[in-house]
């Protein structure tokens, strides 16, 4: 009898503009570290922390000017010249600047595959400028029609695709995966509230401090960390200072989130738009108490009990002191897809687009 050999894993080129460790980071690691059935991933991004840490994990990556800080015309030569080098079956891009230059310069051989982390229902959460808006949306439609296959994090981040850039090509929903625990942490009942997100206007970070404030009139032990740097600092600070909450909330910069979500009881994130946060997945896995606004994807992973109006101050302190005291209103990820279940739907979208 002769044997068949295995036939070798394709190529899939993953091109990121960005290197920082943000969410898109955490699900580019993620596919690095567990795999692709039957395909070889290799990376593309600027020099950074991203590529470093792609290294230790042993996987390919090629590194170069390419990114909104090295402009279209030197970004889309670094991307022909790792397209020859590489000879990818699937071009596979993550955030806007990769999609478009992936659009104009990839060329005719591969498939090309978009996977969007990051559109909202509301264009001001992204575009200051109508102006701007019209024109993401129109270069959006445009390259779109390029493209073999279309990946959304979240229902909602597919409707938002859908009704703003009107795709031609079906869009495939897979959410972001997340590895379940061993078993469910026990934790104790508890009010330290935990903030992980950029101090900046969308995230509507005074709206907590200001639940916040009425959560410590009937609980004075409780505290909160508004973890994270931002241009909101300042006026956080004095709002703080302004409702008396100096020895009760901390702004402590950036931290370990594994560390501060062991050191926390509820995590809040009131934002005006999540896609499908690695924040809140990762909090419930953890068995935190999980607070957080009725937008985007948030009520794909969360329960009605985790759910509050961001604007309803008395709702979102009452929400805050339920997922804190009472254990059995916490939310659970049962059934919700591990990150080998969110690779191997990668490959299947492959497969629809024609990959060979």
């Amino acid at each position: 009898m002769v044997l068949t050999p295995p036939a070798a894993p394709r190529t899939t080129l993953w091109v990121v503009p960005v290197s920082d460790l943000a969410s898109v980071a955490r699900h580019v690691l993620d596919v690095a570290r567990t795999g692709l059935p039957g395909w070889r991933p290799v990376f593309l991004a600027p020099p950074g922390p991203l590529p470093d840490r792609l290294r230790e994990l042993g996987a390919d990556v090629h590194e170069g000017p390419f990114g909104p800080a090295h402009g279209l015309r030197a970004s889309a030569a670094t991307l022909r010249r790792v397209v020859r080098r590489v000879r990818p079956a699937v071009v596979h891009s993550h955030l806007a600047h990769a999609d478009i230059v992936v659009a104009l310069a990839a060329g005719r051989g591969p498939r090309l595959v978009t996977t969007e982390h990051g559109i909202a229902r509301d264009d001001v959460v992204y575009h200051r400028s109508g102006a701007r808006t019209r024109a993401m949306a129109a270069a959006h439609t445009a390259r779109l029609r390029r493209f073999d296959a279309a990946i959304a994090v979240s229902r909602a981040t597919a409707d938002a695709m859908a009704a703003k850039w009107h795709p031609r090509i079906p869009v495939t929903v897979i959410p972001n995966g997340v590895e379940p625990a061993a078993s469910t942490p026990q934790r104790a009942p508890g009010l330290r509230i935990l903030s992980l997100a950029r101090l900046a206007p969308e995230k509507r970070l005074p709206a907590l401090v200001d639940a916040f404030a009425v959560l410590r009139g009937d609980h004075p032990e409780a505290r909160l960390t508004l973890a994270g740097t931002g241009t909101e600092e300042a006026a956080l600070r004095a709002q703080v200072r302004r409702l008396g909450l100096d020895g009760a909330v901390s702004l402590p910069g950036f931290v370990d989130p594994e560390s501060a979500m062991a050191d926390h009881d509820v995590l809040a994130m009131l934002s005006v738009w999540e896609n499908c946060s690695y924040a809140l997945l990762d909090a419930a896995a953890r068995g935190m108490g999980v607070v957080a606004s009725d937008v985007g994807g948030n009520p794909e992973i969360l329960p009605a009990g985790s759910l509050a109006d961001a604007d309803d101050t008395a709702a979102v302190a009452a929400a805050l002191a339920r997922q804190g005291l009472d254990l059995a209103s916490r939310p659970t990820l049962r059934d919700w897809p591990t990150t080998a279940d969110m690779c191997a739907r990668i490959t299947e979208a492959y497969a629809a687009a024609g990959a060979r």
